[in-house]
């Protein structure tokens, strides 16, 4: 009976550590999204709201998922750049100027962009600092 606990016990214990294990990605893309959320609670959350949702008509909310997705490459362009004009989000258009924070480095922007758009329903996986590097690149 003793040595069937603990063959019980032991096989518990080794199939609780596997489980648990997390891949390096998916261990980076958690470091991100923390990173990210402090990030955008300094930057961010006094106009799109502590969940995302926006404030008004004054600033858009960041719970469209079809917006993030088709915006992704331009994330980075609009984070460092700023935006002004209309813009369409959720069904609604907006109109305005959101400032620019350039003052950002590559790396805080891709933990600001993977933090937005794996919170607030949205699940969109992670972006890397290369990738900013190179949607930067391409700015219009």
């Amino acid at each position: 009976m003793r040595k069937t606990f603990i063959a019980v016990l032991f096989f518990l214990t080794i199939a609780s550590i596997i489980y648990s294990c997390q891949s390096a990605e998916k261990v980076e893309q958690d470091m991100y999204y923390t990173n990210g959320r402090d990030l955008y609670i300094k930057h961010c959350q006094n106009c799109h709201g502590a969940k995302g949702e926006g404030l008004g008509e004054l600033a858009p909310p960041l719970t469209d998922t079809l917006y993030l997705k088709e915006n992704k490459t331009r994330l980075a362009c609009i984070l460092k750049n700023g935006l002004s004009g209309t813009i369409k989000v959720a069904g609604k258009e907006f109109e305005g100027k959101m400032p620019d924070f350039n003052y950002l480095a590559d790396i805080d922007i891709a933990q600001l962009i993977v933090y937005i758009t794996n919170s607030s329903g949205n699940k969109q996986g992670m972006y890397k600092t290369e990738q900013v590097a190179t949607d930067l690149k391409n700015c219009k």
